[in-house]
């Protein structure tokens, strides 16, 4: 199975000057758990997520409009591309401790995978898994 076959297309961002309120305004518009912050050419640059602005609400005390997202951004970024397979994309989120992975074809952000989209999708993952490791028994030599 294909990262395109499980991604969400709706990705929401966030510019990297934006404050932390400006993210967590995006967060609970939209009931995501996570923004993807970006460059002024739209690159990823960062993701924060709910417990990113949790945590940095509680330890600085400040409002949140006078925190950058680039403050508390999780950096470097890792992406992967809507052809990778979710089996590679899982082992790079399990060796990175991460959860949500955006997608990137050529330069242009298009989608985003997360450890939530895999696991609704691991029935029919563990069936693909099956039908591939039975196809030897199929094949035919000459």
């Amino acid at each position: 199975m294909l990262v395109k076959d499980v991604m969400s297309t709706d990705v929401i961002t966030v510019d990297r000057d934006a404050s932390l309120r400006d993210a967590v305004g995006e967060l609970l518009e939209y009931e995501v758990g996570s923004v993807v912050v970006v460059s002024d050419e739209g690159n990823p640059v960062g993701i924060v997520t709910e417990t990113d602005a949790l945590k940095a609400g509680y330890r600085s005390g400040e409002p949140f409009r006078e925190t950058r997202v680039m403050d508390l951004a999780h950096r470097p970024v890792i992406t992967t591309s809507p052809s990778a397979t979710v089996q590679w994309v899982a082992r790079k989120m399990a060796d990175n401790d991460i959860k949500k992975v955006p997608v990137m074809e050529d330069l242009s952000l298009v989608g985003i995978v997360t450890l939530t989209d895999i696991v609704w999708r691991l029935s029919d993952i563990r069936a693909e898994v099956g039908e591939l490791s039975s196809a030897p028994e199929e094949w035919e030599l000459d």
